[in-house]
């Protein structure tokens, strides 16, 4: 469900990008020192922005550093460090940990058992530091799932739910930007989930799955998602963000729009072979 909110590389300036990737590697590192190495392979660039709001929001002090890993052995890539930087790593840990545990209980993926499992002892530190964000992730991916497996809630409950989850983990601390904050992340988990949704349309009729969406008509549901990210953007721009404003412009503004164009592109193809 994660992959649309990441920037659109090409209309990014090789500074920013440089800056963009130090922010990933940074997550990525985290996610090792802080977790274990089989814990990466859960890391999506959906995390890179929510480490760059948070850091443009707050301006952190940073560490730097150049490291080779075993993704990128040969040279060196640069990486950033800060407690934003930290907590997207947390958190994509945590999302990995109940998103695995719910695709095994739910639909028995090998893979996601395997992912649970290995993920499993990370879970109460995650819980004792972050409680809030912890349930928040918990309640709303067991609640999707009932409403899913339901079948009869359309798409504005399943929708909702999923912003409630990205509300929460938007949210760094209880402060004076929290509530922009959370309007921000429900109206950026509605476009995710509604994006998800009309990317596995054709797929999902194939093969008989539930879908949220009623029908084949595209022209509606984008309509929807363009509300959904105006509303996104509408709250985004409340906020008080000049530190790397310009790469979060990009995403907001094009990057999730390049992503989505490009994974729906991706699935139609593979329908028509």
């Amino acid at each position: 469900m994660f992959g649309f909110v990441a920037a659109n590389v090409s209309e990014l300036n090789p500074e920013q990008k440089l800056r963009y990737n130090a922010v990933y590697c940074g997550i990525c590192r985290q996610i090792r020192l802080r977790h274990s190495q089989i814990a990466r392979l859960g890391l999506r660039y959906d995390m890179a922005f929510l480490a760059m709001l948070l850091m443009s929001l707050y301006e952190p002090e940073e560490e730097s550093g150049h490291r080779a890993c075993m993704l990128h052995p040969i040279k060196p890539k640069p990486w950033l460090d800060n407690e934003y930087i930290r907590y997207a790593a947390d958190m994509n840990v945590a999302l990995a940990y109940y998103k695995s545990l719910d695709d095994w209980n739910d639909e028995g993926k090998h893979r996601a058992h395997f992912m649970a499992g290995r993920l499993k002892k990370e879970v109460p530190g995650l819980v004792e530091a972050w409680p809030r964000q912890c349930d928040a992730i918990q309640r709303c991916i067991t609640r999707l799932t009932e409403l899913e497996t339901a079948g009869d809630a359309g798409a504005d409950g399943p929708a909702g739910c999923f912003g409630e989850l990205m509300a929460e983990l938007m949210v760094y601390r209880e402060d004076m930007w929290a509530p922009t904050l959370r309007q921000l992340g429900l109206y950026l988990g509605r476009f995710i989930y509604l994006a998800d949704a009309v990317v596995d349309w054709p797929e999902d009729r194939k093969k008989g799955r539930f879908n949220p969406l009623p029908g084949e008509d595209s022209q509606q549901w984008e309509e929807y998602l363009v509300l959904a990210m105006g509303r996104c953007a509408e709250q985004f721009e409340k906020l008080p963000l000049v530190q790397d404003k310009a790469v979060l412009d990009n995403i907001v503004y094009s990057g999730v729009w390049a992503n989505f164009g490009r994974m729906r592109r991706k699935a139609q193809e593979e329908q028509d072979d």
